[in-house]
């Protein structure tokens, strides 16, 4: 096993735990502002561990060049590790927007975006790289 291989792969066991943690996040029904700004952050945390591992498993796979998410997204769509990469890059630039997030309004959207829209393209990548390992 080379180094590229065993890092994404540790990144992946990474992957798993914080998947978990955003899943019962996710399940918690009618949740406070608190547990929103914690599913935010889990949501936060999983998108850039899944774009990390996406990154690393490309580059074991011998792409090169492969430098930030917007990159990772466009190599893992070319490639089918993704399906819908138009959808990434809007989740990338949201992602980036979650940070901001200050009042229950658009705590609220963006809890119910990353329910219906974000945690599916996240699991979607853990399972295809699941087999991998």
């Amino acid at each position: 096993m080379n180094y590229r291989e065993i890092r994404w792969k540790q990144r992946f066991q990474n992957l798993e735990k914080s998947l978990g943690f955003l899943e019962q996040a996710i399940a918690i029904e009618d949740p406070d502002i608190i547990q929103k700004a914690g599913l935010i952050q889990f949501f936060e945390i999983s998108f850039e561990l899944t774009w990390n591992v996406m990154k690393e498993y490309l580059e074991e796979q011998g792409f090169q060049d492969i430098r930030s998410p917007r990159d990772t997204i466009k190599k893992a769509f070319e490639t089918e590790l993704i399906t819908n990469g138009h959808i990434w890059l809007q989740t990338l630039q949201n992602r980036n927007l979650t940070s901001h997030t200050y009042d229950e309004e658009t705590a609220d959207r963006v809890v119910k975006e990353i329910s219906t829209i974000y945690h599916p393209l996240l699991r979607e990548v853990y399972n295809k790289l699941k087999p991998e390992l």
